[in-house]
């Protein structure tokens, strides 16, 4: 029997590698959006026709009720977040109740309406925050430091809570660090790509970053998408980190693209203290050992081979001008880790 599966976030960089995922598996998709003037659909525009789009929004509860009661989904995907972290701090608020309080309310929505459905949480490295240990596992103490990172671990503990409560099927995946082409351009990693992309093709001639000393686990979206879907296959719910193991830092990203660019960074690199954070986090790095034995998964793709397939996508993006980059911030799109 074809399996039904819903995602909230569907537009966002995490939505649009998962429904290909699961259209490639054969289930009827559909593809949680919020009501708005400017519908940006660039992900997924070419996966519209093989999608169902319903309406709703992690801000109302009525919307998500229908949205469960007219789909009864077999697997519910919750990618949708306020996901940018500097966002957070320009709007705490609405962060916590998008990406905090959301979690809450889709939750309830499938206990009372369709409770045998599997329950997929986004959870994100960022509630580690300032870390206690390193490397960090499923064990490690949690520490946010950014509004994103409190409402990350509400979103996480509430899963717990409904988990052990009602017993749901609801795991979380605590996803370190993942990229891709489809990252919105105000993330550092897609930051760097196509400002460097910029830069070689004399559009522009300084490229503005934050911190260079972070260091973050980095890791292809495409891959661990994939292990989103084999949670929720799984005998038991659980919660599991997803990481390369392989912590690397901003600067490592900028010396890899200009030297893929054939170019020198000093001089063009400049560090704006408007871009640093006011609490850091100075480095993340997964364990992920637990994934490794219990779902038999790996990521696939390097470092150098990801910050590649980026450059070489963002060289060929502003080199073309009718394509247009594709932003993340402005709406709730899928949760990006």
């Amino acid at each position: 029997m074809q399996k039904t599966a819903l995602i909230t976030g569907v537009t966002g960089q995490d939505g649009s590698y998962l429904a290909e995922l699961l259209l490639e598996k054969g289930y009827r998709v559909y593809g949680m959006v919020r009501r708005s003037s400017l519908e940006r659909f660039d992900r997924i525009e070419h996966l519209v026709d093989r999608l169902r789009l319903i309406q709703g929004d992690l801000t109302d509860q009525s919307s998500l009720n229908e949205a469960i009661r007219a789909t009864r989904p077999d697997e519910v995907y919750n990618l949708a977040a306020q996901s940018f972290v500097p966002t957070s701090w320009n709007q705490p608020a609405l962060t916590g109740e998008v990406t905090g309080l959301g979690v809450t309310r889709i939750l309830e929505a499938v206990r009372l309406h369709k409770p045998d459905a599997r329950f997929y949480q986004a959870s994100s490295s960022e509630m580690f925050g300032m870390t206690r240990e390193s490397p960090q596992d499923e064990d490690t103490p949690f520490y946010p430091r950014s509004p994103y990172g409190v409402s990350k671990v509400y979103g996480h503990m509430i899963t717990v809570n409904y988990r052990e409560s009602y017993g749901l099927f609801a795991c979380s995946g605590i996803l370190f660090n993942h990229e891709s082409p489809r990252r919105g351009l105000e993330f550092v990693t897609r930051k760097i790509t196509h400002g460097t992309a910029r830069i070689k093709l004399g559009l522009a001639k300084e490229l503005r970053l934050g911190n260079l000393l972070a260091r973050r686990d980095w890791g292809f979206a495409g891959d661990y998408v994939e292990a989103m879907w084999i949670m929720l296959q799984q005998d038991r719910p659980d919660d599991y980190v997803i990481a390369t193991g392989e912590s690397r830092s901003v600067q490592d990203v900028v010396d890899l693209t200009f030297a893929l660019a054939g170019l020198d960074p000093n001089g063009h690199v400049l560090v704006d203290p408007e871009l640093l954070r006011p609490a850091e986090v100075e480095r993340l790095i997964g364990d992920a050992a637990k994934a490794r034995r219990v779902l038999g998964w790996e990521p696939r793709t390097s470092f150098e081979a990801l910050i590649e397939m980026m450059w070489k996508s963002d060289l060929e993006l502003v080199g073309s001008p009718a394509r247009r980059p594709v932003s993340a911030a402005a709406e709730y799109g899928g949760d990006e880790g």
